[in-house]
């Protein structure tokens, strides 16, 4: 959407260039008004043809000066009568200055101007000596008619404006908003990191200095005892490292029992949320590899993310999910046969929160649009990278 506008903006043409083809216009109907001769004392002159460029030229300023353009325009239209020249009607002269008043913001202006120079024009041809039925009754309608569309037209765009302006903010704050719980999204993340991270060594740098002790009291006394100690501590902090260069994906939650650990053994739960919104979920689960606690438990959560995506988004009736192992890394599949949008497609943050999961792992996620439906994939390694 951003680049359609920025391709509609180079599209339009510049504000400048606008205000001149208007100036433009306004000249050349002035002129062939002008030439026809109609009226008058004098006939038609370069200083009749002068004044006709001079008020084309006052729409170069007419966005910074409205009102002031305004004034002149009903101004010059006066000095035009009063020197003779033939007849050019009241509403023409005065319908972009109109337009651009109200364009503007300055539509009382506008409506006072029109009714000045009307009263003006009615007062000093009736005066004349001119035909009221003729004035008043024939020539009054059409010069109210074509002063009132000029302002009308000139509000309207304005109103327009102010409509698209304010679309425009309120789909700024929209997308700010939706920036905004993407990063306490991605932050909550973190912290489940740092607060799982916090329980799952915890326990086992407490084994590590347990232990220590035991084989410093054992040392030069018990040597078999000592050996198993130092055994246990070297398993335990290899074990250790190895989780500190992985995060654990589900952040148990206050008063749950720290054992209990989600696992891909408890993909089968998602069948039943699945069904209920009519999706038929299929699980291929080949796994003969006891993952590690970090990987099964980031295993289900991207399995739970992109079942619950298909469930919020997809408009398909098929999902499947499959999961495999080769004894390096485990492979994770998810996809479904919706003919439209995919899961999660563009706006939503599900899919940057699976990537980070796997990532954080030293994994690679991916999602996209395939020949089979929307999928995720997900490849999450088994062993330490060094």
């Amino acid at each position: 959407m951003v680049e359609e506008r920025r391709v509609q903006a180079r599209r339009r043409l510049p504000p400048w260039a606008v205000d001149a083809l208007i100036g433009v216009g306004v000249t050349l109907v002035l002129s062939i008004v002008i030439s026809a001769g109609q009226g008058g004392r004098q006939s038609p002159d370069p200083i009749a043809h002068l004044w006709a460029v001079g008020l084309g030229a006052l729409m170069l300023v007419r966005r910074r000066h409205p009102t002031a353009v305004l004034a002149v325009t009903a101004l010059g239209l006066f000095a035009y009568y009063a020197a003779g020249h033939p007849a050019v009607g009241v509403a023409v002269p005065v319908a972009a200055a109109l337009f651009s008043a109200a364009e503007f913001g300055r539509l009382v202006h506008a409506v006072v101007t029109a009714t000045v120079v009307i009263a003006v024009s009615l007062f000093f041809r009736l005066i004349e000596g001119e035909d009221f039925s003729f004035v008043v009754g024939y020539e009054l309608a059409g010069h109210v008619l074509l002063m009132a569309a000029a302002i009308a037209l000139g509000d309207g765009l304005r109103s327009r404006r102010t409509v698209q302006a304010g679309a425009r903010r309120i789909a700024e704050l929209t997308a700010q908003r939706y920036r905004q719980e993407a990063d306490a999204r991605l932050h909550a993340e973190r912290l489940a990191i740092a607060r799982e991270l916090h329980d799952s060594i915890g326990h086992t740098t407490s084994v590590i200095s347990l232990h220590a002790d035991v084989a410093r009291e054992s040392l030069g006394h018990d040597e078999a005892r000592t050996r198993a100690a130092l055994d246990l501590i070297k398993s335990t902090s290899t074990r250790t490292m190895s989780e500190l260069r992985r995060t654990v994906a589900l952040l148990r939650t206050p008063g749950e029992n720290p054992r209990s650990v989600l696992s891909l053994s408890s993909v089968g739960s998602l069948r039943e949320t699945a069904a209920a919104a009519g999706i038929d979920l299929d699980l291929e689960m080949r796994v003969t590899t006891e993952l590690p606690a970090t990987v099964d438990a980031c295993a289900f959560r991207i399995v739970q993310e992109a079942v619950t995506n298909i469930v919020k988004h997809s408009r398909g009736t098929r999902a499947r999910v499959v999961a495999l192992d080769d004894g390096a890394v485990l492979r994770l599949s998810v996809t479904d046969d919706g003919p439209g949008q995919g899961p999660d497609s563009g706006a939503g943050h599900g899919i940057a929160g699976m990537r980070e999961r796997a990532e954080t792992l030293g994994g690679t996620l991916t999602a996209g649009r395939e020949s089979t439906g929307f999928t995720v994939r997900a490849v999450l390694p088994l062993e330490q990278t060094s």
